[in-house]
């Protein structure tokens, strides 16, 4: 009974071999690689804010966002600054320089998963939303407590094409098969002119979009989701046929830092499928190939995530 409830709003993903990354598009996702994923159960859709409510309900779990920062990993940060608060996404008005992120990111105090745009926010009507402003170790609290783990970046992307072999986007090559939207992604010029093709300013309710190939909803798009891989600025080479890799998993941190960032001594970990924000004209992101580094401690409007169970965990008696 326990382990029925467990698999609840999950679906199988049949194990294979998987041609992991893409040598189109950006630098970090090459090369393309084989490696062998091992079956598992996903969420069948992000972890929601209804979902997340339950677990800091049960437990009084306190996120990142709501901690004031530890002054020793900010050196030189004015102390009034290192209060509670997380990263919002600030529409500006007009055209503006699209390598300076600042330019419509800003640090928000309040700012957190109960009042994502601010103190003075709230979720009303956005329970059935996938929760956000969960740093890595927030999503990776509620998949302890929920029975469940975060995925690697290999059996996310495995998934997220839901048997597809080497497609563009989950569902196929074509951005708007027939004119249709089939993700959450930004429509128009970036960051400035949103021109709601999808009918949605921000993040979409879960199950808005047509699932994938393997029953999995929202895989692109909507939010960027945690794996639990530390990132590395490009894929391993390829391996000879006898000897592909079997269900890889980044585990040491050492190439995850960002030499050049204010957080360089933060490592990252692989986000994964492109959130609301990505555009044609900037973070062309929304595929399964698609990868970033986040510092593990960063929490935003645009990040979430969705667990899995592998079958490798389960006694006999339950995958029977």
């Amino acid at each position: 009974m326990a382990q029925n409830k467990l698999l609840k709003d999950t679906v199988w993903v049949p194990g294979g071999i998987l041609f992991m990354g893409s040598d189109d598009f950006y630098p970090e996702e090459g090369p393309v690689h084989r490696v062998s994923v091992s079956g598992f159960w996903m969420d069948e859709h992000a972890v929601t804010v209804a979902e997340y409510r339950r677990f800091t309900s049960a437990t009084g779990y306190v996120t990142v966002a709501e901690r004031a920062p530890n002054p020793g990993q900010y050196l030189g940060v004015a102390p009034e600054l290192l209060v509670p608060g997380s990263l919002v996404f600030d529409q500006p008005d007009g055209p503006v320089d699209l390598n300076d992120p600042s330019n419509w990111w800003s640090w928000v105090p309040g700012a957190q998963w109960r009042h994502p745009e601010g103190p003075e926010s709230t979720l009303h009507g956005r329970e059935r939303h996938p929760v956000t402003h969960v740093a890595y170790e927030d999503a990776a609290a509620f998949a302890a407590w929920a029975g469940k783990a975060l995925p690697t970046e290999a059996e996310w992307e495995w998934a997220a094409r839901g048997g597809l072999e080497r497609a563009v986007y989950c569902w196929g090559d074509a951005f708007q098969p027939r004119g249709r939207m089939m993700a959450n992604t930004w429509q128009g010029r970036f960051p400035w002119e949103n021109l709601k093709t999808d009918g949605f300013l921000g993040t979409t309710p879960v199950k808005r979009f047509p699932p994938n190939g393997y029953g999995l909803f929202e895989m692109t798009g909507n939010v960027w989701e945690w794996t639990s891989d530390f990132f590395r600025p490009r894929h391993p080479g390829g391996s000879p046929p006898c000897c592909v890799p079997r269900d890889p998993h980044v585990e040491t941190p050492e190439q995850s830092y960002d030499r050049l960032a204010p957080d360089a001594h933060i490592p990252r970990r692989v986000v994964k499928g492109g959130s609301y924000l990505c555009a044609p004209n900037y973070c062309l992101r929304y595929r399964p190939a698609a990868r970033q580094g986040q510092a593990v401690e960063t929490s935003s409007t645009h990040i979430g995530f969705r667990c899995v169970i592998r079958a490798a965990e389960r006694g006999p008696a339950e995958q029977a």
